[in-house]
């Protein structure tokens, strides 16, 4: 990924507001969060400033959330980041940068769900919500698209991670892409999704779900990209518990295809704690545990169902 060459400090931060929002320049200002794309800063108690150090596709991502994060359906169970101001690119910072409202949690990454009946439900309640027709002028994304565009990218990536050893039964993950690749597309209308809904991008206390983040991703499609988080969030059992809960009901080639979505996300997941294990760029180490834990589930699944 490019990264900004203009090193992003709190004084830079402190600057930027100053420029364009000089009526929240003097709020507490602290580092809050290294993400993929976006440097997070909490802005006093309430308040968070999304300044991008990945400059490829930042930018119009956030751009896209302050535009369409107020057209999601009202209300949501879960919190997620409401945009308040939209800065501008200046001579000072070429991009441009967001102020959100602060979403309290711990990535599940860093601390996973321990209640799983209750982290279903919360799961199901949120997605059963968000996923609600989009209008026509919705933005569209290769999450909400057919799982089929994605299948040159995963089996390199099922290769490569058989090769370093990382999948102990990579027969069994291949035999649930395969199920899912082929199953029919999506036919319904397009619905409102995350679109990026992994560990890192759902907040947990007390063992469950306390808010949703970053959605930089955020598209109308098919809904089964949102469904596969079940597999990578929730412990063992939890997606049946959350199939159960989620309405409406979804039909069998709908959760063969969040099956295949699932296999991609761990797949990414896995290569990205690797190379956060070993120090190398563009790693982070927790990102693999979860991503282990949901390959393990799907192959289980491709064992005793498929």
């Amino acid at each position: 990924m490019p990264r900004t060459e203009i090193e992003i400090t709190e004084e830079l931060v402190r600057q930027l507001l100053r420029d364009q929002h000089p009526d929240l320049a003097e709020l507490p200002l602290r580092l809050g969060a290294l993400g993929w794309t976006n440097q997070m800063w909490r802005l006093g108690e309430d308040l968070a400033v999304r300044v991008p150090w990945e400059t490829e596709s930042a930018g119009a991502l956030l751009r896209k959330e302050h535009a369409w994060l107020p057209a999601l359906p009202q209300p949501l169970p879960l919190p997620i980041p409401a945009p308040r101001r939209l800065g501008e690119p200046s001579e000072r910072f070429p991009h441009p940068w967001l102020v959100t409202t602060w979403v309290p949690g711990t990535p599940a990454d860093r601390a996973p769900v321990t209640r799983a009946a209750a982290a279903a439900g919360t799961l199901a309640a949120f997605l059963t919500a968000l996923h609600r027709p989009a209008p026509a002028s919705a933005p569209t994304g290769a999450r909400g698209e057919p799982l089929a565009a994605q299948a040159e990218h995963v089996t390199a990536g099922l290769a490569s991670a058989a090769a370093m050893g990382l999948i102990p039964d990579p027969d069994a993950v291949r035999a649930v892409w395969e199920d899912a690749v082929t199953a029919p597309d999506w036919t319904g209308p397009a619905l409102w999704i995350h679109g990026d809904l992994h560990p890192a991008n759902v907040l947990t206390a007390d063992g469950t779900l306390c808010g949703v983040v970053d959605f930089g991703e955020l598209c109308a499609g098919d809904p089964a990209s949102d469904l596969a988080a079940a597999w990578s969030l929730l412990p063992d059992g939890g997606a049946e518990l959350f199939h159960r809960a989620y309405r409406p009901a979804p039909d069998r080639a709908t959760l063969r295809r969040a099956r295949g979505w699932a296999v991609m996300r761990a797949l990414g997941g896995v290569h990205i704690g690797e190379a956060g294990r070993h120090g190398r760029p563009g790693g982070k180490a927790t990102w693999g545990p979860p991503a282990h834990a949901a390959l393990a589930r799907l192959a289980a699944y491709a064992r005793t169902r498929l």
